[in-house]
C-alpha cells in the first residue's frame, strides 16, 4: 500500500504546490493593480493563472478523495503526513507515515499526533489487531 500512497500523496503535494503558486500569482497581480491605481490588464496572463489554479485544484481534490477513500487520514499535506487507523490492544491508534519514509515504522494514539510517534516494536506487533472495527 505504501508505494501506491507515495504516488497518490506525491500527486496531491504537487497539485497543492501548483495551486498555491497560481493563487500567489493571482494575488500578486491583484495587489499590483491596487497599488498602481489600475493598469492595463494582461487578460491572457491572468486567465492562464486562473486556469492553472483551477486545474490544480481539481487534481488535488481527486488525489485527496482517492487517498481518503482508502481509509487513510491526511494530517498535513505540506509535509505529506498521513495516518492509517488501526487497533492496538483493542484501542484505535494510528499507524503514522511521512512522505519520504521507506516504510510505516511509527504509531501514535489518536490524541497524540506526530509528536507522540512511537517506534513500532515487537510489543506493538504482538498486540496489533489489524484494521479498526467498521
Amino acid at each position: 500500500m505504501i508505494p501506491q500512497m507515495k504516488v497518490l500523496l506525491g500527486e496531491a503535494i504537487e497539485s497543492k504546490t501548483a495551486y498555491d503558486e497560481a493563487e500567489r500569482e493571482i494575488h500578486d497581480f491583484q495587489q499590483h493593480v491596487m497599488m498602481m491605481g489600475g493598469v492595463a490588464v494582461d487578460r491572457d496572463r491572468v486567465s492562464a493563472s486562473k486556469t492553472r489554479r483551477d486545474e490544480a485544484a481539481s487534481r488535488l481534490r481527486e488525489a485527496i478523495e482517492t487517498v481518503q477513500g482508502a481509509g487513510v487520514l491526511i494530517k498535513d499535506l505540506d509535509i505529506g503526513l498521513i495516518d492509517f487507523p488501526t487497533l492496538y490492544r483493542g484501542v484505535e491508534v494510528y499507524l503514522c507515515w511521512k512522505f519520504g519514509e521507506d516504510a510505516i515504522e511509527f504509531w501514535h494514539g489518536v490524541d497524540e499526533g506526530f509528536r507522540g510517534r512511537k517506534a513500532i516494536d515487537q510489543d506493538f506487533r504482538d498486540h496489533h489487531e489489524g484494521d479498526r472495527e467498521q
